[in-house]
């Protein structure tokens, strides 16, 4: 990513310098630099909120009850997870922050899973099925209510920010399909090779 970006900003001053208007692209640097300090805060505090809110469940031990309520789903997914694994819990509130469409407030809730899946990993230097399955869940991220693109409508003065949610869901519930469809195959694929 470090070289696409690099690429882009060199071709956007290379073109710039050549068609003399360095000084819209200086305008742009500046107004964009402005523009991402805005979002940041915009989301911050919603951030802040649920990722407050996540470490709470975790201290209290509701992400234990939570793991609980999701075993039927996790054990189809994850069928050599340990029974009392870690890792049910972190991945339970990490896909729930997903549900909610609160993906910045999910990625510590993944990371946790992911050490604790790795700790549980017999081979240390190659990634489990039940890590693989767990990141291409992750990266599909089902949305039901789309928070953060919804703080972002509305920041930039939609009229109703919540009108795409037909499109995520259907966006979101295919990718998740097709994903955890083609994990389980390359893993049978992997496990007969």
């Amino acid at each position: 990513m470090d070289y696409i970006w690099g690429g882009m900003i060199l071709l956007s001053l290379v073109f710039g310098a050549c068609n003399g208007r360095m000084q819209e692209v200086s305008d742009a640097v500046f107004s964009g630099a402005g523009q991402g300090v805005e979002v940041c805060i915009a989301l911050l505090g919603a951030m802040c909120f649920w990722s407050g809110l996540m470490k709470i469940a975790d201290r209290s031990g509701i992400t234990i009850f939570i793991g609980r309520l999701c075993r039927p789903i996790i054990r189809v997914l994850f069928p050599t997870l340990g029974k009392n694994s870690p890792a049910a819990g972190a991945m339970s509130l990490n896909f729930a922050a997903n549900i909610l469409g609160l993906g910045n407030a999910a990625t510590p809730l993944g990371l946790k899973a992911m050490k604790c899946l790795q700790a549980e990993n017999p081979r240390k230097d190659v990634a489990s099925d039940n890590m693989l399955m767990f990141v291409v869940i992750n990266t599909a991220s089902l949305q039901i209510i789309p928070t953060t693109v919804a703080t972002l409508r509305v920041k930039y003065g939609s009229v109703n920010p919540l009108d795409i949610m037909p499109a995520i869901w259907i966006a979101s519930i295919g990718a998740l399909l097709v994903g955890v469809l083609l994990a389980k195959l390359l893993n049978k694929w992997r496990a007969a090779h």
